[in-house]
């Protein structure tokens, strides 16, 4: 029996039934999207359209003023590509976001500032906006467009007791979401972008749960071939970090999947990619599930108990399915993001009853290497309705700020 059965029913019996159960052997990853307009051209029509044509430059001057002179009241985060402070331009009266970034490593001025431009052409509903910067000298600094809702990890694991969790379908949206942003990121942007750290924190939500992925592009890499290299000082975070760009040092955008995948069991179970709070063995997200994906029956197991058994069983074994086709250890047996969008627009998007559409036909297993299409074998699907289940309505207003 499939263990995705919201995505299928088996016709024929298989003979693979040493594949684990959560390594979906059938879950419809449809064709990728149309080609689309060279996104540099289409982010600039975009720009001018709106007025804004790239990135403004301010002074260091200016953004001091804005941040009170960086003063830790205004502080909204550190990390390692530097801290973020809580800003408001003069000129405009605008609240931003300013990131100023370690010096060490930065780019010359002229080069920086030609990268800069070139990342604030892209523009997406999930990713945040570069409004500007600052090279005066050696001063590194970006501007960003501020949203006060805070970041996924906020809402996650950082919840005031007067403020409800996320709910299941809340949650789904947001996955959605950000796997948008990082199709946009690999399949849109001219050349791609390897996002390199994604994780909850730097996902950023609105006042919708729409969610934007921030500090896109940061990272210096250097491209060759279909592969990036990366200064060992640039790493992503422990816990969302690919197995073979931990080994080896080198980014494909497979890394980036798999990182996806992290948060995914995240938004499913409410367990941090690390909790050294945990016991050993459930310290680390992505081992602690592991045993889980071999056992379907288990699968409602991993839900965030917050949310309180309020999520319909079908829909979580789909989304369970997706996270463990993204955490696979070997990168071609991954999905592209462009078969993860499409497959969690469905899980959001179709009502119960819906059909799946003559479109889904699987197609993930071609773009696989020959040893692992022996032991994933496709096969076209049927959607059968979820079961009736009840959503409270939740409000997510986050007093934490984070831009």
């Amino acid at each position: 029996m499939s263990c995705f059965p919201c995505f299928s029913s088996r016709k024929g019996g298989s003979k693979k039934d040493n594949v684990p159960a959560a390594h979906p052997q059938n879950i419809p990853f449809p064709p990728p999207s149309a080609q689309v307009a060279d996104a540099n051209t289409t982010a600039k029509v975009n720009a001018t359209e709106n007025g804004d044509d790239t990135a403004k430059s301010f002074t260091f001057r200016e953004l001091a003023t804005a941040t009170k002179n960086f003063r830790q009241e205004c502080l909204l985060g550190e990390g390692g590509m530097g801290r973020v402070f809580k800003g408001t331009l003069q000129s405009s009266e605008q609240i931003v976001a300013v990131r100023q970034l370690d010096r060490t490593g930065t780019q010359g001025s002229k080069e920086f500032q030609a990268e800069v431009i070139a990342l604030s052409l892209h523009r997406h509903p999930n990713l945040v906006n570069i409004v500007g910067y600052c090279a005066d000298g050696d001063q590194r600094l970006l501007v960003y467009e501020y949203l006060p809702w805070g970041s996924l990890k906020d809402h996650l694991f950082e919840i005031s007791e007067d403020k409800r969790p996320l709910d299941w379908p809340a949650r789904m949206k947001i996955a959605s979401g950000i796997a948008q942003g990082l199709e946009y990121l690999h399949e849109r942007a001219n050349p791609p972008i390897i996002y390199r750290d994604l994780k909850s924190s730097n996902v950023l939500l609105d006042e919708t749960n729409n969610p934007k992925l921030s500090e896109y592009g940061l990272a210096k890499l250097l491209q060759s071939g279909n592969k990036m290299n990366v200064s060992p000082r640039v790493m992503s975070t422990y816990g969302y970090c690919a197995p073979e760009y931990e080994r080896h040092g080198e980014l494909t955008m497979k890394a980036d999947v798999y990182s996806f995948g992290v948060v995914l069991l995240e938004l499913i179970t409410g367990r941090r990619a690390f909790d050294p709070a945990r016991p050993t063995e459930e310290q680390t997200l992505v081992s602690w599930a592991q045993p889980f994906f071999r056992e379907p029956k288990r699968f409602p197991d991993m839900a965030d108990p917050l949310l309180g058994n309020r999520f319909p069983v079908k829909s979580l074994n789909q989304a369970v399915g997706v996270a463990s086709m993204c955490l696979q250890e070997e990168p071609s047996v991954r999905p592209l993001i462009t078969d993860i969008v499409v497959a969690l627009t469905f899980l959001v998007m179709a009502p119960p009853e819906a059909p799946i559409p003559a479109r889904l036909v699987p197609i993930l297993s071609s773009r696989m290497d020959k040893a692992s299409q022996e032991h994933h074998k496709y096969v076209e699907l049927e959607h059968r309705g979820s079961p009736d289940f009840k959503y409270d309505d939740s409000s997510d207003d986050e007093d934490k700020n984070r831009g």
